[in-house]
């Protein structure tokens, strides 16, 4: 981490995360295109070819083009073709799973999305093997053989194996692309969950943004829930981190929901949401960063504990920035510890960051550590996921979560103690399933004017 007397300018503030930003983020939006039946499709997408397409994006749309052609020629002369895969594969005596593969993608949108969908190659050929025995015209057997070597060939000489076709496709297949980020995050959890020894079930953090009583800051309520915590694996250390950076000359000042500074995690923990008895952590202090180490214990889906703290912080960032100067406040949840699933909440008072909508951004932290979204040479290390920001409306009753135990009661009696009214707050949520392991998660709003400028 930079210290706060580098290169960069005065006035960067965040805590636990939270600063002020100068760039947009790019907004990515799908549509879905209608299903066709399995008699329009050569039709309407083999005759008709995009000129821009060239080189290997090419040779992929042609070979999924004469996939396409051939099996819609075959399934529609073999009896339950036009039927579901229950019929299809009792007619084929294949199993049902490939069965539906098949009709999936002879009723895929395009060619590339056909490449996506079918089986292997091997499981083709039993399928057009089985087809011949049901009188199929021998050319058209023939052009579906001939149109699997192709994909087969392609695949060999040209990508390397079925994975690497996948990533390519992910670029071009909107569906391609969430089954793809989804298997390689998963098998990236399974991966780092083994090796770091530990992982929890869902990693949540909320940061509340309420107004400062001088009218010139706002104060920062930061709850961290950890579900489903287990070490995999015995002796293994499991630490939470809580940093921020700040302005020259200032220092960090950590309160409790009671108003008592934070000298250990025991103080900061809401133990009617932990565990019971509550999970013991080791508190070490390194200038910004706070480092929560859970004590030794056990191991095993047994041993798995709840745990759920919360940090107060007073007039911790400046309420008006000109807008002049191109800022975006900002607050982000880093995944330091590998998880089934992220939620990461912002609950924002009315009065502040009122223009605009929040936008997202996903950091890759491995090597530059946490991101300053500040900083615009950190672009660079920003990841193209499909996450996207929630709305959650305004209001306690909208902030409930399926995934995190009780989330409305905590959120409503933090608030309560805090002297908060919960329907004052709107919200914004990023949800994640398996998180990808030193990622960090910003959500960025546009900074307010001083009303008499």
């Amino acid at each position: 981490m930079l210290s706060n007397t580098d290169y960069r300018p005065k006035n960067r503030f965040f805590v636990r995360h939270i600063g002020i930003q100068e760039d947009d983020v790019r907004c990515m939006t799908q549509s879905k295109t209608p299903k066709q039946s399995p008699e329009s499709v050569p039709q309407v997408m083999l005759e008709t070819k995009d000129p821009s397409l060239s080189g290997l994006e090419t040779r992929i749309n042609d070979a999924g083009e004469a996939l396409l052609k051939s099996f819609v020629r075959v399934i529609d002369q073999v009896p339950g073709g036009d039927s579901g895969p229950q019929r299809l594969s009792k007619e084929l005596g294949i199993d049902k799973v490939l069965a539906s593969r098949m009709l999936k993608a002879v009723r895929a949108p395009d060619a590339m999305s056909v490449v996506h969908r079918v089986p292997g190659p091997e499981p083709m050929r039993r399928v057009i093997k089985a087809s011949a025995k049901h009188g199929v015209n021998p050319d058209d057997i023939k052009g579906a053989v001939e149109a699997i070597d192709r994909f087969e060939a392609l695949i060999r000489t040209e990508i390397g194996d079925r994975s690497a076709l996948e990533a390519i496709l992910s670029t071009w297949v909107p569906e391609a692309r969430r089954e793809f980020e989804l298997r390689r995050k998963q098998s990236a959890f399974r991966a780092m969950s083994q090796l770091k020894g530990a992982q929890a079930e869902v990693y949540a953090e909320c940061a509340i943004f309420w107004p400062s009583p001088d009218g010139e800051h706002i104060d920062i309520v930061w709850i961290k829930s950890v579900s489903g915590l287990q070490r995999l694996r015995p002796g293994m250390r499991v630490k939470f981190t809580s940093h921020r950076k700040v302005e020259e000359g200032s220092t960090r000042q950590t309160y409790t929901i009671t108003g008592k500074p934070v000298e250990n995690v025991d103080s900061a923990t809401l133990e009617k949401y932990c565990s019971d008895p509550a999970p013991k952590l080791e508190v070490q202090h390194a200038g910004e960063v706070m480092h929560y180490l859970l004590e030794p214990g056990g191991f095993g889906a047994q041993s798995a504990i709840d745990l759920v703290t919360c940090e107060v912080n007073r007039g911790e960032i400046p309420r008006y920035i000109p807008t002049a100067r191109n800022r975006k406040a900002w607050a982000s949840s880093d995944i330091n510890i590998p998880s089934r699933r992220m939620q990461f909440d912002v609950l924002v008072h009315k009065d502040l960051y009122t223009s605009g909508y929040p936008e997202l951004r996903i950091y890759d932290t491995t090597i530059q550590g946490q991101a300053d979204i500040n900083d615009a040479s950190r672009d660079i290390d920003q990841l193209d996921l499909l996450e996207s920001i929630e709305n959650l409306g305004s209001g306690l009753t909208r902030f409930g979560s399926s995934h995190v135990p009780r989330y409305r009661a905590m959120i409503g009696e933090v608030c309560e103690t805090l002297g908060f009214d919960p329907d004052l707050l709107r919200g914004y949520r990023v949800s994640s399933d398996y998180p990808i392991y030193g990622s960090q998660t910003a959500m960025l709003f546009q900074t307010q004017d001083r009303p008499d400028s």
